[in-house]
């Protein structure tokens, strides 16, 4: 296994278009468990801790573009306010050690249908910002997840960024997992509001082969919640909506079966999870201020 080390993300860039098959490695805490394990034996890694631009990040005034190795730990403490959802997901990552090392970007390159981040992610809608010496892309967080473990980056490609609108309403995330901590999820949900758009997004993580929305779900919330005046009114939504906002949220899982959970327990800890969320985002709504601050 060769190593190597650019000084700059240009140098990475030309290192990745020259061996394609090089596998990125920054926090390690997903390439290093596969490579200690033998379950992965590269021909090449590509590390990029040298990169230190990877590690920061900007918030203009609308979004955040999240470096690919901002530690979940920075999400934590210093974009709370703007990226609530993927900030409550990053409390969940395994230990304070590996949320000091870990980062988005590593989730998303891995793509596991597990990966903590996911489910917060697809809920706001990012984009990830993908590049290669032929240029900069961006992929809707919709069209990025392509097979089990497997996106859409080209072989040539790393990812540089995320980017993410700011929260304009409430997001929430909720996880289950075999015990509450240094585990992964028997399954994920997250959930956001977006006031502006009127509209609800959802992520759901560990129930499918990849990382997915419960879009039926979204369909039918966002015409209840406008046919019955939700949004301007702030009233407490109504039980069967909420009922069967979960019933389609469990409906649009496709699990399996494996040691962490049956596939009956991960399509109803879902419907589950997905009420819980709903309630808890929506009463964060109706509490808010004119400046969309909880009351």
């Amino acid at each position: 296994m060769d190593f190597l080390r650019p000084a700059s993300w240009e140098e990475a860039l030309a290192a990745k278009a020259e061996h394609p098959s090089a596998v990125p490695i920054a926090g390690g805490t997903d390439v290093m468990v596969e490579i200690n394990f033998d379950h992965r034996r590269p021909e090449y890694l590509l590390d990029l801790n040298r990169i230190t631009e990877l590690t920061e990040w900007e918030t203009a005034e609308d979004s955040v573009r999240l470096g690919a190795a901002v530690p979940y730990t920075k999400i934590m403490e210093q974009l709370r306010a703007e990226l609530p959802g993927l900030a409550l997901a990053a409390h969940t990552v395994a230990s304070p050690q590996i949320r000091n090392r870990g980062g988005v970007g590593g989730n998303l390159g891995t793509a596991s249908p597990a990966g903590d981040a996911h489910p917060a992610l697809l809920a706001a809608g990012a984009e990830v910002e993908a590049v290669s010496v032929r240029g900069t892309r961006l992929i809707p967080i919709d069209e990025f997840y392509t097979g089990v473990k497997r996106n859409a980056l080209a072989p040539d490609e790393l990812i540089r960024a995320v980017r993410v609108r700011k929260a304009a309403g409430p997001q929430q995330f909720s996880k289950v997992g075999t015990r509450n901590a240094m585990v992964i999820a028997v399954c994920a949900f997250g959930l956001a509001l977006h006031p502006q758009t009127r509209t609800v997004r959802t992520g759901i993580g560990s129930a499918a082969p990849t990382p997915i929305r419960a879009t039926a779900a979204e369909q039918f919330l966002n015409a209840a919640l406008e046919e019955g005046g939700f949004w301007d009114s702030g009233e407490i939504i109504t039980p069967s909506v909420t009922k069967q906002f979960a019933t389609l949220c469990a409906a649009a899982c496709n699990p399996i079966d494996d040691v962490r959970g049956t596939a009956s327990y991960r399509r109803h800890a879902v419907g589950v999870m997905a009420r819980r969320t709903l309630t808890w985002t929506w009463q964060s709504y109706r509490t808010a201020t004119p400046e969309g601050e909880a009351a």
